[in-house]
């Protein structure tokens, strides 16, 4: 597949820079993956309409840390912004942290004092010690975080990771937006506090968007509807943020995230690939990696942790659901092609349904509507 076909054109006016209010008032436009006559536009909130008995939705339950942090250059006095990744091997005594960081004139040595909500400069410093790749990560040192692990730290002086698109789009628009507030918009109402060792540190630099529309009240009418709700965990990590720049999709070196089955999607899939089970409705495009990841497996059992690199393209064998609530995605990217994997008529059926959303008006990427895909 080229890059070239998961291209389209998105007006910059439909780029969210906010949820919506409350978050279940969101639009979800609700199509068929064989049926091309099926187009509905209706909302979130009616869900309970939608779905029913027999019904299972799996949900994400990461949880989004405060990776993105601001510091000062402490050898040249300039600015510093950058995204924690994970933690890392080595060092003696201090802990070392992989980090994306943005600053100009990256050498190995640099100091960066991470700064606090007022904008003052923290005792905790990142030292850069050797670039990992040549899109900006880097292997530092940790000095000043007197023993707290790194989402503590994160917790202290961290910012809410939103996507560069948004916080650009509110740049254009001349918005304020109080990070307080994107802090907990920014989480489903699900997320969990679970670790992985070596990993994320128990939670994503990105959040699954799709589970951001849910309420808990609207949860509780699911299942008053008679829906399930199945959970899994898969660590966002900052590759989804990353442009596919091969000329062939095939090409692109996917990102490896560390996802788990919670013990009723572990047993909804044995079931099906034993017979006929429920219909699995993955709520975004995280949950569905983690269930093709799974489905594989002869007897995919709770619990255990593991790294998936699957990238999902058209001609795929869907094995682990029937039907997906996603957001709406960037142009050219590895998301794009595995929802249109879902469609008979493939990448271009899916193109023309965000035609119709976008002249429709409605909102795009991670705060913007949904739409739901049913068999």
């Amino acid at each position: 597949m080229r890059i070239e076909e998961l291209d389209y054109e998105l007006p910059r006016e439909l780029i969210a820079t906010a949820p919506a209010e409350p978050r279940d008032s969101a639009r979800l436009l609700v199509c068929s993956r064989s049926d091309t006559s099926r187009v509905e536009h209706r909302r979130v909130r009616e869900l309970p309409e939608i779905l029913g008995p027999g019904d299972e939705l799996v949900v994400n339950t990461t949880r989004v840390l405060r990776a993105r942090f601001e510091a000062v250059n402490l050898d040249t006095g300039g600015a510093g912004e950058g995204l924690y990744l994970s933690d890392a091997e080595g060092g003696a005594g201090s802990p070392r942290w992989l980090v994306l960081i943005k600053a100009r004139r990256h050498r190995a040595g640099r100091r960066f004092a991470l700064l606090d909500h007022a904008g003052a400069p923290s005792a905790v410093v990142l030292t850069l010690l050797e670039r990992v790749s040549d899109d900006g990560v880097w292997l530092v040192d940790v000095s000043g975080a007197g023993g707290e692990p790194a989402p503590a730290v994160l917790e202290r002086l961290g910012r809410t990771p939103l996507p560069p698109y948004i916080r650009g789009a509110r740049r254009d628009r001349g918005e304020a937006h109080e990070d307080a507030h994107d802090r907990g918009v920014y989480q489903t109402v699900y997320a969990s506090d679970d670790d992985v060792p070596g990993s994320l540190a128990g939670g994503s630099v990105a959040a699954p968007t799709a589970g951001l529309h849910f309420t808990g009240a609207l949860l509780e009418r699911l299942a008053s509807a008679g829906v399930g709700r199945a959970e899994v965990t898969l660590h966002v990590g900052a590759g989804t943020f990353k442009p596919v720049e091969a000329e062939r999709v095939e090409d692109h070196a996917i990102h490896s995230e560390w996802c788990r089955l919670g013990e009723r999607a572990a047993a909804l899939l044995r079931a099906r690939a034993s017979g006929p089970a429920a219909r699995m409705i993955a709520v975004g495009t995280t949950s569905a990696r983690t269930l093709e990841t799974f489905a594989a497996d002869g007897e995919p059992a709770a619990g255990a942790w593991r790294e998936t690199d699957l990238m999902i393209l058209p001609g795929h064998a869907w094995r682990g659901l029937d039907g997906l609530m996603t957001n709406f995605h960037l142009p050219r990217s590895t998301l794009l092609a595995m929802v249109g994997a879902l469609f008979v008529g493939g990448v271009p059926r899916l193109i023309g349904l965000y035609e119709e959303a976008i002249g429709e008006g409605y909102r795009f990427f991670s705060y913007g509507d949904a739409m739901l895909v049913l068999p």
